[in-house]
């Protein structure tokens, strides 16, 4: 065993969150894993870990070090890609990043044909309503909704979609249809608990804003809940027209307060600066940008 498979190890541990999760990925034994890791940690006299027999913890060496062969295993790669078939051929796992929203109503749909085009990659999705290290978690990329932060990210711009406050036929019969953004008080507003921003809701009228902080008895970390506890006509929602145009064109989900107008919602594909780029990653951004551009099919 040489340093490159001591890295591999190492760095599928810390993803994994286990030596038991990463002798899966790597088709080796727990007992296997540690050795290695024990070796490594003994050849750079330097603690990797913080073990006990539940949790698996990175130590202040064990963060830099991680973060060190996270690079140099993405150089290689990019090393290999530069002279081998792989470049040109799309094959392997492609890792991807959404939220579960846009996964489950705009890209699910089209994957089978993806795949079909491409039948020697592998796609993995992960679902997650956060932003995440895409070189550390090992993503291919991402999909990000709204405003980019990370400037370090090579984005191409998939489109733009509108937020939708609506409800379902049958709350708006039990609770009446609020017509200025100050009566959303009065009703229940389905929130989300892992961002403020998310019930954070802005209106814009005759070039004047209001904004309204909502409240409501139901309370959730999942995007797709929100929607589906809204068709069931639990309360009042606001969410992307990619997840609720064709409820809205079915009379499932009825949109409110559209006198008023409210920021449209950027999409972009995401993914980490490469001086090669491989190719799965490629032809999944020529197939979004063919889907999805110039006219976004959620408009």
């Amino acid at each position: 065993m040489d340093k490159w498979t001591e890295m591999q190890v190492f760095v599928e541990a810390v993803k994994r969150g286990g030596f038991s999760a990463a002798g899966r990925q790597l088709n080796l034994s727990p007992s296997a894993v540690s050795k290695l890791v024990s070796r490594l940690e003994s050849r750079l006299e330097v603690r990797l870990f913080n073990r006990t027999t539940r949790t698996l913890n990175l130590t202040e060496g064990g963060q830099a070090f991680f973060k060190r062969c996270i690079e140099i295993l993405e150089d290689v790669e990019d090393a290999e890609t530069s002279i081998t078939g792989f470049g040109h051929v799309p094959k392997g796992v492609l890792r991807i990043n959404s939220t579960p929203g846009f996964v489950k109503h705009q890209l699910l749909p089209i994957m089978a044909e993806f795949q079909q085009l491409y039948p020697q990659l592998v796609v993995e999705f992960q679902l997650t309503g956060q932003s995440i290290d895409l070189i550390g978690e090992g993503v291919d990329l991402a999909i990000r909704l709204g405003v980019l932060k990370d400037t370090s990210l090579v984005a191409r711009k998939l489109g733009e979609s509108h937020r939708v406050v609506c409800a379902s036929p049958l709350y708006l019969k039990a609770h009446g249809i609020p017509s200025t953004p100050v009566e959303l008080l009065q009703h229940n507003c389905l929130r989300l608990s892992t961002s403020e921003i998310f019930n954070h809701w802005e209106f814009y009228s005759n070039e004047q804003e209001e904004a309204i902080e909502v409240n409501g008895h139901f309370v959730t970390d999942n995007v797709d809940a929100l929607y589906e506890y809204a068709l069931l006509g639990g309360g009042i929602v606001r969410l992307s027209g990619f997840m609720v145009g064709e409820d809205i064109k079915a009379g499932r989900l009825v949109p409110l307060l559209q006198d008023y107008s409210i920021k449209k919602q950027q999409i972009h594909a995401v993914f980490p600066h490469r001086k090669y780029l491989p190719a799965k990653v490629r032809v999944l951004i020529d197939f979004l940008l063919e889907k999805f551009t110039p006219n976004a099919p959620w408009d």
